[in-house]
């Protein structure tokens, strides 16, 4: 009799340690058929249509004016890159750049009518859809804000080109560049007494820094750079030669100044809002050596006329 009741227990470990593995197996077979269903790799079409378009994204606002510090009603004037990663038969994947910003974008392209519809994610104010055009290597079209009250101009239209971007360490501003930095002005109350009444009257002069002809010489992707080369330089020189590093390798400006005399240029193309990996042993040690400078470097100011 006692011989029969360990017999039954060890038939009853037995075939719960079977069905213990019944289950494994099945679970392990499930995880394989959804671990497969996964990996499906959906076909891409329309890859000739990847790459990057830019161009301009305007619209009519509420635009700030840095002197004034204030908003006037009036056309609210950005560059916009817009990037097409991968196309599949249901959706479209890419990125958007303005102002520096980087956003993801996801959509629908609708053959027939050669369109796309192209939504940002929603979580931030500024995100909105696209609903553009693509003919040969242009795309037309417009930008509608989600959130129309928390954005100056939300409803902005585009006009993009497709451009390729190629790194090359010779790029450099056009010698016509204006290179006043409009962003950073100083105000000072100053006096003005007439000769003819002797009346004297108080105005307001503002003053914008500005850079030297030797940023249209200077290259710190090419050259190795020495404390001589940097010592006469003002601030502003040393942060366009610095900032000119980046912009070659497709960096996107988030500071209006920088951007704007980069976008001056045809060959600057906003991809990454970090290029840091990009740089090469030359530059990391010039923008290292720049960075010294302009720690203790002076701005030159001057009165212009806009």
């Amino acid at each position: 009799m006692k011989i029969l009741k360990i017999s039954l227990i060890a038939l009853f470990v037995i075939s719960l340690s079977s069905c213990k593995k019944e289950t494994e197996t099945h679970a392990k077979s499930k995880d394989s058929l959804a671990v497969k269903k996964d990996s499906v790799i959906v076909p891409e079409v329309h890859k000739e249509y990847y790459g990057i378009y830019m161009g301009d994204f305007e619209g009519r606002g509420q635009v700030y004016d840095s002197e004034t510090k204030e908003y006037y009603d009036g056309i609210d004037f950005k560059k916009i890159s817009l990037k097409i990663n991968r196309i599949t038969k249901d959706s479209v994947y890419g990125q958007s750049i303005v102002d520096g910003a980087q956003r993801p974008f996801r959509g629908v392209f609708k053959e027939g009518s050669q369109t796309f519809v192209l939504d940002e994610p929603g979580n931030d104010k500024t995100d909105g859809r696209f609903e553009v055009k693509l003919k040969n290597d242009s795309i037309t079209g417009k930008w509608t804000a989600f959130n129309k009250s928390a954005v100056k101009a939300p409803l902005k239209n585009l006009k993009l080109i497709k451009k390729e971007f190629v790194y090359n360490p010779n790029f450099m501003l056009d010698e016509n560049s204006d290179v006043v930095d409009w962003e950073n002005t100083k105000y000072s109350k100053e006096k003005y007494t007439d000769e003819e009444t002797g009346k004297t009257e108080t105005f307001t002069a503002s003053k914008n820094r500005y850079a030297s002809k030797a940023i249209f010489k200077i290259n710190a992707s090419r050259q190795k750079l020495t404390e001589k080369d940097l010592k006469n330089l003002r601030k502003l020189d040393m942060e366009i030669i610095k900032n000119a590093v980046f912009a070659r390798h497709g960096y996107a400006f988030k500071k209006p100044t920088y951007r704007y005399f980069f976008e001056q240029t045809d060959w600057y193309i906003p991809v990454s809002n970090n290029v840091d990996g990009e740089l090469t042993p030359l530059e990391k040690d010039n923008v290292a050596l720049l960075n010294r400078f302009i720690q203790y470097a002076e701005d030159k100011y001057d009165q212009f006329g806009r």
